[in-house]
């Protein structure tokens, strides 16, 4: 007996703009943060998350992050949720080199 055929997989579709999820956030350091979900699915590239400096792999969900008055679009972090969560909780990450 011959092996099934799998049937091909359609590609993601992008999420409607109004279905992301985006608020605003105040930080400890008394700016305010748009804070935007990224689902599994949408998340194509690997990225640095600043909060524990480990990688954030493609189709893991996080959050991106912007500063909502002082930044522009440069200033935008992808962190890996928990760490955007619990960034009041833990000290400044340092770099080894």
């Amino acid at each position: 007996m011959g092996r099934r055929r799998r049937p091909e997989r359609s590609p993601v579709t992008p999420l409607p703009q109004w279905l992301s999820a985006r608020r605003v956030e105040a930080g400890p350091d008394g700016y305010d943060y748009e804070v935007k979900a990224v689902p599994a699915a949408r998340a194509a590239k690997a990225y640095r998350c600043p909060g524990c400096d480990h990688e954030i792999q493609p189709r893991i969900a996080h959050v991106v992050v912007l500063p909502v008055e002082h930044g522009d679009i440069e200033d935008r972090r992808h962190w890996h949720t928990a760490c955007w969560n619990n960034r009041a909780n833990r000290g400044p990450t340092r770099r080894w080199s």
